[in-house]
């Protein structure tokens, strides 16, 4: 009996602290490609669209493609474009942020492997929550062709 009561206070004392514990911002990955390269080439961009069901952030990314992935955006500075590393996106909670040619982007140098039209890349990226939490999530990112404008296939997008 005595031990029932032990047990029963733990379980109590467990679901209390689970039930003040700030629930992590869920992210939902769709429509994720990498462009396929050519042989020699050493970089590649991923692009995706990421909706955040509470404010966070892409702050990282791996893939073991590639010795070096990096958040990216590309923009215009005047009349030329830049492209370079940043520290996070924001994902407003509620709300798409598409991460396209032209624009932020997931930015894969060093690649250890071509990547070819029709594979699937292992890929995790990393977000973090307002409380500062982070959260990997690991997708199956498909290869698509170099002419490929981030339009979904015709079969459909890949999802996640």
């Amino acid at each position: 009996m005595k031990n029932s009561f032990k047990t029963a206070l733990g379980l109590l004392a467990l679901g209390a602290t689970l039930a003040n514990a700030p629930a992590f911002a869920q992210v939902a990955v769709k429509d994720a490609w990498i462009r396929a390269t050519v042989p020699q080439q050493k970089a590649t961009g991923a692009f995706m669209n990421l909706t955040a069901s509470k404010d966070t952030k892409l702050v990282g990314a791996s893939s073991p493609l590639a010795e070096t992935t990096e958040v990216h955006e590309m923009r215009m500075d005047g009349d030329v474009m830049r492209m370079g590393k940043v520290d996070s996106i924001a994902l407003p909670a509620g709300k798409t942020v598409e991460l396209k040619s032209g624009g932020y982007h997931v930015m894969l140098m060093g690649l250890k492997a071509p990547a070819k039209e029709g594979d699937s890349v292992p890929m995790t990226l990393t977000f973090e929550s307002a409380d500062k939490r982070r959260e990997n999530v690991e997708v199956k990112v498909p290869v698509r062709a170099l002419t490929s404008s981030g339009a979904a296939p015709a079969q459909g997008g890949h999802k996640h």
